[in-house]
């Protein structure tokens, strides 16, 4: 059963809770594979989010990132071997167009790995997700992109929710009529293994233009 973390952004490190279920999840951890928001550069290596893991005790054998400079065959071989597929933060659009370009979707849902993105890569973890001016992209006229479709929802991660929700109902009130929407900002998270949906800070629901703010799971199984 494939566990996924869709994350926010974190201002020092994962909280204690979100720490202790991570590293019971991580239970393989010889590779971790980063994917790039920002595949142009080698400049983007993804130190914040590795010192996360470090601080939580979680460490592996090999690591690597997959950017343009990486085959494409050995992308994909890197991500069928993986204990861990991480999803950099950074640009969603360009990391969303190095996903569909280098046809990496398919590897990562069949992955036996654990999937875990960092609000860029957390958007694009999703069924779809709305790229819209009015959200700080540059584009000219909102666009519904395609995600990994780990699950059936879609993600808004690390967006200034306090002053700007009123911007998020309007933007995404159509798409939260064809699936359930998790809004999140920063030092938060959502676990997802299964049916079961587990939730870390303040993480919002916005479904058939309803917003909900989740409580917290105190408890937590893993496989």
């Amino acid at each position: 059963m494939k566990t996924c973390y869709y994350l926010g952004w974190f201002k020092d490190f994962f909280p204690t809770h979100l720490a202790d279920a991570l590293s019971r999840d991580v239970t393989n951890r010889q590779s971790l594979v980063m994917i790039s928001s920002d595949p142009a550069s080698n400049a983007e290596n993804g130190v914040i989010e590795l010192s996360w893991l470090q601080e939580a005790g979680i460490l592996f054998n090999d690591y690597h990132v997959i950017n343009y400079e990486t085959d494409r065959t050995n992308a994909k071989h890197l991500l069928k071997v993986a204990s861990m597929i991480f999803l950099l933060g950074g640009d969603t659009v360009k990391q969303n167009q190095f996903i569909h370009e280098y046809d990496l979707i398919q590897s990562i849902q069949q992955s036996d790995a654990i999937v875990i993105g960092a609000s860029a890569g957390a958007i694009n973890m999703s069924l779809s997700w709305l790229c819209s001016p009015y959200m700080g992209y540059e584009v000219s006229t909102p666009t519904v992109f395609q995600g990994v479709a780990l699950n059936d929802f879609s993600v808004l991660s690390h967006f200034d929710l306090e002053h700007h929700m009123h911007i998020v109902k309007q933007e995404l009130a159509l798409l939260s009529e064809e699936l359930p929407i998790y809004l999140s900002n920063k030092d938060c998270a959502l676990r997802v293994q299964g049916d079961q949906v587990d939730i870390f800070g303040d993480v919002y629901l916005y479904a058939n233009r309803n917003i909900t703010k989740l409580s917290e799971t105190t408890s937590f199984h893993t496989d």
